[in-house]
């Protein structure tokens, strides 16, 4: 198997996921405070060896390379409008239900914080391709 982790970097909280490239999966996606981005990495190579973490290169992407590089290989992408496509992305995962469902999705917010879902996009990106997301929304920071 070929592990990946993204990475979209923030100030106070970061987007995360953890895909199976060869089977177009997410595994996990989190959204953690900033300070528990080196432990959640941590965690997931205990259980699987991930060649490269993508990083998008908004904020405090600088901070990070140095101590994500101790972990493995990182590559820096471009994030330009990562958040906006993370809205659509969203809609597309977990289309909405009941009455939402015919308003036009521009015009409604998701409920959860974008966070991972940009992460997604990122690594979607990088890889040219969409992945499968099975599990729920991510709905708050994971402590």
């Amino acid at each position: 198997m070929s592990f990946l982790v993204s990475l979209d970097p923030g100030s106070s909280k970061c987007g995360l996921v953890l895909a199976d490239v060869k089977s177009r999966l997410v595994l996990e996606g989190k959204i953690v405070d900033s300070d528990a981005v080196i432990h959640m990495i941590n965690k997931w190579q205990e259980k699987f060896t991930c060649r490269k973490l993508i990083l998008g290169n908004g904020t405090s992407s600088k901070y990070w390379i140095k101590p994500l590089s101790e972990l493995c290989v990182v590559e820096v992408v471009d994030e330009k409008g990562s958040t906006l496509r993370a809205r659509d992305r969203y809609w597309e995962l977990w289309p909405p239900l009941g009455w939402r469902q015919y308003i036009p999705r521009g015009l409604i917010l998701p409920p959860n914080n974008l966070d991972a879902v940009a992460a997604l996009v990122l690594l979607e990106d990088y890889l040219g391709a969409k992945l499968k997301w099975s599990g729920p929304p991510v709905f708050k920071n994971e402590l």
